[in-house]
């Protein structure tokens, strides 16, 4: 079996690459392991690459080394192919993906000993035109502050959190938070303002909010959260309860539906979508469980759904 890192080298605050490629030599000298790196040139090139090599039908294990960009990269390259397999080395600024495994699981995926022989088991995805997300797809206000997170992350005083806030901040200051969209859940229409649609595989994102908190991410079901336009006072006032996963105590504004497809659509501007941070825009977007199933593999006893509630 081969096993592949794909190194993001620009991922996180300083680059990894030269660490992670000498971790690799010693799996191929000291372990006899056919272990090999590729670094990552350009948005795109690790989804491209990982398809290819995937395609060739030999057993192969990439490890996703970088942050929620590179595994959301890998997962899409390895989708629905049952030779190929693929695991997280949490090199990069945002690693909301390995919270799903809880806090002391973060470390364990650093140590490619434990990785490379590590226990296997399918997870589901998201499909999102034709994309696959792991965690959560964003559309509206949250997937407005995550397509701007980046512009803050590169300072030397936020760590991922405080990037995530600043962009809130900016977001909540200077840009609108209501959309007027047609939402379709399964055979229900609804049109009216919202100030979000969320669906959710996994339960982090935006440097650790939880908006559903039982989401489990091998169980075939996808939670969907629809928050109502609201004003920023009221916006200010409600996101803590939205980001503990507490949507029950929102009535007014907040549903939670297990709708196998979620179709959102806009006459008029771009729905800005998040996948796992990255950013996509279109006026019609659907939503819907993937049929293929992403191989994954871990550290033994590291399970994805440890924080589930």
């Amino acid at each position: 079996m081969r096993h592949i890192l794909i190194i993001n080298p620009t991922a996180g605050k300083h680059s990894s690459a030269a660490m992670l490629m000498e971790k690799a030599r010693r799996l191929r000298e000291e372990r006899g392991i056919d272990c090999s790196c590729i670094l990552t040139r350009s948005a795109g090139h690790a989804m491209e690459t990982v398809r290819s090599i995937a395609r060739e039908g030999e057993p192969v294990r990439f490890y996703a080394c970088g942050g929620d960009g590179t595994v959301n990269e890998v997962a899409n390259g390895v989708i629905g192919l049952p030779n190929a397999a693929m695991t997280c080395v949490p090199v990069g600024t945002g690693n909301d993906f390995l919270k799903n495994f809880g806090p002391e699981a973060l470390p364990r995926f650093l140590d490619l000993e434990q990785l490379c022989d590590g226990p296997q088991f399918p997870l589901d995805a998201i499909d999102c035109n034709g994309r696959c997300c792991l965690t959560i797809a964003c559309s509206g206000i949250d997937a407005q502050i995550a397509d701007s997170v980046h512009r803050y992350s590169g300072g030397p005083l936020l760590s991922g959190r405080g990037s995530y806030l600043a962009s809130v901040a900016v977001n909540f200051l200077f840009r609108g938070i209501g959309h007027h969209w047609t939402v379709t859940l399964d055979d229900e229409v609804v049109e009216g303002d919202f100030a979000l649609v969320s669906m959710c595989n996994g339960r982090y994102y935006g440097g650790g909010s939880t908006p559903v908190p039982q989401a489990r991410m091998d169980d075939g079901v996808l939670e969907t959260i629809l928050i109502k336009k609201v004003s920023r006072l009221t916006f200010a006032r409600l996101f803590p309860a939205y980001s503990a996963g507490e949507a029950a105590s929102l009535p007014n504004i907040a549903r939670v539906v297990t709708a196998r497809t979620v179709r959102i659509q806009s006459a008029g501007e771009d729905i800005v979508t998040c996948l796992d941070g990255e950013s996509l825009r279109s006026r019609d977007v659907t939503l819907r469980l993937a049929e293929g199933k992403v191989q994954f593999f871990a550290p033994p006893g590291c399970d994805p759904n440890a924080t589930a509630r």
